[in-house]
């Protein structure tokens, strides 16, 4: 069955990107409405913006979702990667201003405050976009692929020339409450040789060591360290989560990367649902509910950081 959130969920901080002042409301919402932001700050005929990749804008080291009257919301990945790994179907994000708020870089805080707020089953049953046959997006040497699969699997790597993170891979079935347990504390992450760059991009102005982890060559240099040896992977995989669910379903398929980021998720998702032929809507049985992201979710699957 369709779920939404039971009560209101209420998230306030900094914008990673903008670094203004950013704060939302989770709202619970009826089947069928999906997961619809909202900007509270605007005054404009259509101030909705459906979390959906037809609505993708940009994808520059966050995701961009806008609508046809130019009113935009970015860093949506971590909430979205939060509610799907919750399980949670349905929700209205009314938005004070263009950006999510930060928090601690990951997407723990965000999942705690689902998880407070309660999920809610609805009278209305759920649909899955099942992938049926591969379908493959590259650009250079980064590739990422979609394959049939009876859950949703992420298998991914990552290669980078910093010694403290170098090549890492992890894979992983993301139903019931892996992406709590395995994904959802991970922090997004930046070299410190790139901080200059982003930031002459109008990027990472509100990054502090609070919300992200910042490599500089074979070190760390967060004075906490990491939270995981592979945690630079592990947020991309908690990238991927949040990116597919753009799809508009819950996803059965197993998703394959080589240096994928969000700009090939987006692409990857764009040509599955463009092609008939490699999906199909599957209605979800109780068979196949229990093998969902959020199926069978518990407090204790939620690490202590959150």
């Amino acid at each position: 069955m369709q779920t939404t959130l039971a009560s209101c969920a209420t998230f306030a901080g900094t914008g990673l990107h903008s670094g203004r002042p950013a704060k939302c409301v989770v709202k619970p919402a009826p089947a069928g409405h999906g997961v619809v932001f909202c900007r509270v700050d605007v005054s404009a005929r259509t101030a909705t913006i459906p979390a959906l990749w037809t609505h993708v804008r940009a994808t520059a080291l966050n995701t961009r979702i806008g609508n046809a009257d130019g009113i935009e919301v970015s860093t949506v990945e971590h909430l979205l990667a939060a509610l799907a790994g919750c399980g949670v179907h349905n929700a209205r994000v009314e938005l004070h201003g263009p950006e999510l708020p930060a928090l601690d870089g990951s997407a723990a805080r965000f999942v705690r405050g689902v998880m407070d707020a309660g999920i809610k089953r609805l009278a209305a049953p759920l649909d899955v976009i099942e992938v049926t046959s591969p379908i493959t997006v590259s650009s250079g040497d980064a590739w990422a692929r979609l394959t049939p699969s009876d859950a949703l699997e992420i298998d991914l790597t990552i290669d980078f020339p910093d010694a403290a993170i170098g090549r890492q891979q992890k894979v992983l079935d993301l139903g019931n409450g892996t992406f709590v347990r395995e994904l959802c504390d991970s922090r997004t992450f930046c070299r410190q040789s790139d901080i200059e760059h982003m930031r002459r991009q109008g990027l990472a102005l509100g990054g502090t060591y609070d919300n992200a982890v910042v490599y500089d060559g074979a070190g760390v240099l967060n004075p906490g360290g990491l939270r995981h040896k592979d945690e630079a992977v592990r947020h991309k995989m908690l990238d991927v989560m949040g990116d597919l669910s753009l799809a508009g379903y819950p996803l059965l398929g197993r998703y394959e990367g080589y240096k994928s980021g969000h700009a090939m998720t987006h692409r990857l998702v764009e040509a599955l649902l463009s092609d008939p032929s490699a999906h199909r809507l599957r209605r979800c049985d109780d068979g196949l509910a229990k093998r969902l992201p959020g199926a069978g979710l518990v407090a204790a699957d939620l690490a202590a950081v959150a």
